[in-house]
């Protein structure tokens, strides 16, 4: 086998290793640190998006929960308005009942001094119709001439019906 290239030759095998390590240090000087670089920066990229991620669902929540507490408190408010609202309708209610019964106590106390003052002309309209009569009866009776017992009599009966008429 006299194939030179099997065969181990030291001044190939020397420049080889020469090659490879010249080699090795331009790529570790020109490639692999601005490689590691560009790593670097896609590793603290990613890193500051997943903190931005958590930072995000954190506030997700925050925000969820501040407007779980709004809403509950909306709800809180909502029932307060409605019970005031109530509150306001049945104060309404018992103030119109209490203006109306003021209002029909008043008409009733005009309509019972009305219907008193009533009875009372119509009670001096009597009086005067009766003073009326005796006055006519006793014009007749004069008429007829009557005699001083007769004629005291009749005042007196007239006086005494009318008496009787005023107390009733």
């Amino acid at each position: 086998m006299n194939n030179p290239l099997v065969q181990p030759d030291p001044g190939l095998f020397i420049w080889t290793i020469i090659t490879f390590l010249v080699l090795l240090f331009l790529l570790t000087k020109f490639a692999w640190k601005p490689l590691l670089g560009m790593l670097r920066k896609r590793e603290d990229t990613i890193r500051q998006a997943l903190n931005d991620a958590e930072k995000a669902r954190q506030e997700l929540e925050e925000l969820q929960h501040k407007s779980e507490a709004l809403i509950a408190q909306a709800r809180v408010e909502a029932r307060n308005i409605v019970a005031e609202g109530k509150s306001a309708g049945e104060q309404i209610k018992a103030d119109t009942l209490t203006a109306a019964r003021q209002q029909s106590d008043i008409l009733i106390k005009n309509a019972e001094k009305q219907i008193q003052a009533e009875t009372e002309k119509a009670i001096t309209e009597i009086k005067r119709e009766v003073v009326d009569l005796s006055l006519e009866v006793a014009r007749k009776l004069i008429r007829k001439n009557l005699t001083k017992d007769d004629n005291q009599a009749l005042i007196d009966e007239t006086i005494n019906t009318i008496s009787k008429r005023n107390e009733a």
